[in-house]
């Protein structure tokens, strides 16, 4: 007779829970733990689980890996042309997120069903906050991965602001970062800047890499772009990301999505020169990916490149990137939205005013 799968536990504080309740110690449910994050059967070892796992554990575990599987499953790959591949990943409650497998060993998980931000420039945000993931389906999105291909670096940068779900997230990390076997400085934490997450950040006992989505040098500009961030002006969001880099001892990462006319001219330059001059960041210059029904366009290559060549001379280090999948359409939300909307209404644009002041 097969056992009935349970319900998932959607957060790594209730597998715990479970484990302890079938008679797990603290060893036991840290191995089940490690074997689930690094996509490993239950089974596995030199040891039989007989001789070490207490009966009532044993004869659980069939149940318990169909409802570990159940957390997150793969509904759709998209292979790039660059070695990328985007997932779009169905959870439990039907409800849909995206990963992306990257080049090199790495994967982008998401942290929320949507997002409260609303960047005017992002497909994600357009339906607000749909719900929190919780942190066993955020560190399913890695064992899925992991299924994959290898994986040694861990990117919270897909779908929702991880600080508007922050003790889920920080669950997350913790466990990656121990049982699932990452270097701490080889998971990045993604925001665009929030209090609690410089509060929060330095308290855990995995301290990530940080990478802050800036976009704009200039207070206004970045209201109309991220009109639901915390209102901390870019150069105190510098400030407050550098101070817990440098406690770290991991450079900061900066986020900056080049739109034309909007954010590429040189007044931003000259500003970004003088806000990081001396700083100890990484500066990621990242091509608009184009979202179908929204008016902004990627700047040229060239314009680009000559902005990367310009704050490279002035001691900026600076990345020029391509953002995964952007030949498959598969921009930050977008392959998810196409599954829910293919055929119906456009995405309404935030109305943002060229070149604000």
């Amino acid at each position: 007779m097969t056992m009935p799968v349970a319900a998932p536990a959607h957060r790594i504080a209730d597998l715990r829970t479970r484990l302890a309740a079938l008679g797990a110690n603290p060893k036991h449910a840290e191995r089940v733990l490690r074997l689930w994050s690094n996509a490993l059967p239950q089974d596995s070892g030199s040891r039989p689980v007989e001789s070490f796992l207490p009966r009532t554990l044993r004869e659980a575990l069939p149940a318990l890996e169909a409802e570990l599987a159940a957390l997150a499953r793969v509904v759709s790959e998209h292979p790039g042309e660059d070695g990328s591949a985007r997932l779009l990943v169905a959870l439990a409650d039907g409800q849909t997120v995206e990963s992306v497998l990257l080049p090199r060993e790495g994967v982008c998980v998401s942290t929320q069903v949507g997002c409260a931000v609303g960047c005017g420039f992002c497909m994600t945000g357009r339906d607000g906050l749909l719900r929190q993931l919780g942190s066993a389906e955020i560190v399913a999105q890695v064992a899925l991965a992991r299924q994959r291909q290898p994986v040694r670096k861990v990117v919270f940068m897909g779908m929702g602001e991880p600080a508007h779900n922050l003790d889920e997230v920080l669950d997350a990390i913790d466990l990656l970062g121990t049982a699932g076997g990452l270097a701490h400085k080889q998971i990045v934490f993604s925001t665009v800047g929030d209090r609690r997450a410089f509060e929060r950040l330095p308290q855990g006992r995995v301290k990530p890499a940080l990478a802050l989505s800036l976009h704009t040098t200039r207070p206004a500009l970045r209201e109309q772009l991220l009109p639901r961030a915390p209102r901390i002006a870019p150069d105190e969001l510098v400030a407050l990301a550098c101070a817990y880099a440098d406690a770290t001892d991991y450079p900061l990462q900066l986020q900056w999505t080049l739109i034309e006319g909007v954010n590429d001219g040189d007044d931003e330059l000259q500003a970004l020169q003088r806000l990081l001059a001396g700083r100890r960041v990484v500066l990621n210059l990242i091509p608009y990916n184009t979202v179908d029904g929204l008016p902004w366009r990627r700047p040229s290559w060239e314009r680009a490149a000559e902005m990367a060549r310009t704050l490279h001379r002035a001691g900026v280090l600076t990345k020029l990137r391509h953002s995964a999948g952007q030949d498959v359409d598969g921009g930050c939300g977008q392959l998810r939205a196409r599954t829910l909307t293919a055929d119906g209404p456009g995405v309404q644009p935030v109305r943002l005013s060229r070149r604000v002041a």
